[in-house]
């Protein structure tokens, strides 16, 4: 498979970081910081994150490290805005909104990279460009924007219920 030991310890430390993300959200609907899912979420995607700084494909900086800083750009302002910003309603909604956004972000490298590695020697897509890619990656965003109006309607009960909405 041509896989780095760095890139076996950051493709496990993803799969977990993203196991966590959906159960936090299945559980919790959100990824939050005030249960255990949501910190294992945390400090998964951001090892995940800082990991991928070191892999390359092709040599050199590409769009896939560009991905990985704003992913942890997003998982930083989620993380400030829950330790900084307990008291604001509209906090809420952008600490949601930047970690579903992480975690869809974090879907584009892990949809190319399974579906042009596996199975091992047949992958169901011969790279980024593949329909097969471009399909998934569609199916991911549709439940993105789906999963980010779920929070924001469930959000809007929390703030009302807390008499801060």
């Amino acid at each position: 498979m041509g896989i780095s030991p760095l890139g076996i310890f950051h493709t496990i430390i993803g799969v977990v970081a993203i196991i966590a993300g959906l159960a936090s959200f299945f559980k919790f609907g959100k990824i939050s910081l005030a249960h255990q899912s949501g910190k294992v979420y945390f400090l998964g995607t951001l090892v995940t994150s800082l990991t991928a700084l070191g892999i390359s494909r092709h040599g050199g900086f590409n769009p896939g490290h560009a991905l990985s800083l704003l992913v942890i750009v997003l998982i930083g302002i989620s993380y400030f805005l829950f330790k900084r910003k307990q008291e604001s309603k509209k906090a809420r909604y952008w600490e949601n909104f930047a970690f579903s956004f992480s975690f869809f972000l974090s879907m584009i490298p892990t949809v190319n990279e399974t579906l042009t590695r596996i199975p091992l020697h047949h992958p169901l897509a011969s790279g980024p460009g593949d329909p097969v890619v471009g399909r998934t990656l569609l199916v991911v965003l549709v439940l993105f924007i789906a999963g980010a109006v779920y929070q924001f309607i469930k959000q809007k009960k929390i703030n009302k219920s807390a008499g801060i909405g």
